[in-house]
């Protein structure tokens, strides 16, 4: 099963050197252990379009989707066996990015 682990951030702040150098050892050894698929850093909510094509022409609007104190500046993609395998992986990359996670198994 895959899950996606969404990386939280309340700041605009970018990853210490520090934090990439364990984000860097973490994606290692997820890879070298199977459970990789994909992952990705994202630019911040200023950099964010919104698009609303439900009314028949699309309506483009700069900026989140949503105002909040927290977004989302990464992710990770993972395949695990089980919830269980999954909830560690995402402790384990909370831990190495030294942000919040959050876990939602795909349908």
């Amino acid at each position: 099963m895959q899950y996606l682990v969404s990386v939280i951030n309340d700041n605009t702040a970018l990853a210490t050197d520090e934090e990439m150098a364990a984000i860097d050892v973490f994606n290692d050894r997820v890879q070298a252990d199977g459970h990789w698929v994909f992952a990705g850093g994202l630019a911040g909510p200023d950099a964010a379009t919104v698009i609303d094509n439900r009314a028949g022409a699309a309506l483009i609007t700069d900026g989140p989707f949503l105002e909040s104190k927290e977004f989302i500046i990464g992710f990770w993609v993972f395949e695990a066996p089980d919830l269980d395998v999954a909830l560690k992986l995402a402790a384990d990359g909370s831990k190495a990015c030294n942000r919040k996670v959050e876990v939602r198994p795909f349908r």
